[in-house]
């Protein structure tokens, strides 16, 4: 059986260094390997091309903090709109057997808050926010006689219109540039 060499600890170590930088963030890579402090006397560039580089270097963190501000807002806002979205989901299914004539009109509305609840959270696993599983549905009114549905029906619908127009509201102010 060989005996461990010298260079064993030191062929550990640099594996283990290898591990961890294939384990961290591939973004890492593009960071410059040596900190401000140990960088050699600096070579004798133009002073134009250091304030072009100095002014192109704000450009970028000002467009990437607009970009992280939009990207947290649209991740907040779209998950406010699932929230509400699965809520009112809830709330039209208790609202079923309100009357035959207005059957088929909660029934569209319910496919279609159903069918936008869908497109906000597939538009947050695209983009990589959505949480880990879908909220599930709390406790629902049960509503026992037609009148308390129609009652109920009055309620949910006006909160709907209103949730639907600050929805409206807040994903045009998403598509503002």
């Amino acid at each position: 059986m060989a005996q461990p060499s010298a260079q064993s600890p030191r062929r550990l170590m640099a594996l283990q260094l290898l591990l961890w930088h294939s384990i961290l963030w591939a973004g890492q890579e593009a960071a410059p390997l040596v900190s401000v402090t140990s960088l050699p006397p600096p070579l004798p560039l133009p002073r134009s091309f250091l304030l072009k580089s100095l002014e192109q270097v704000r450009k970028i963190q000002a467009g990437n903090s607009v970009l992280l501000e939009k990207l947290v807002s649209s991740t907040k806002c779209l998950s406010q709109l699932h929230r509400g979205l699965f809520l009112y989901q809830g709330l039209l299914q208790a609202l079923a057997g309100i009357s035959p004539e207005l059957a088929p009109t909660l029934d569209t509305l319910q496919l279609d808050v159903a069918n936008f609840a869908t497109t906000i959270w597939q538009q947050m696993e695209n983009l990589g926010v959505a949480p880990t599983a879908q909220p599930t549905q709390g406790t629902m009114p049960t509503f026992t006689s037609a009148f308390q549905r129609r009652a109920g029906g009055v309620l949910a619908t006006s909160h709907l219109q209103r949730f639907l127009e600050t929805a409206h509201c807040a994903l045009n102010h998403l598509v503002q540039p």
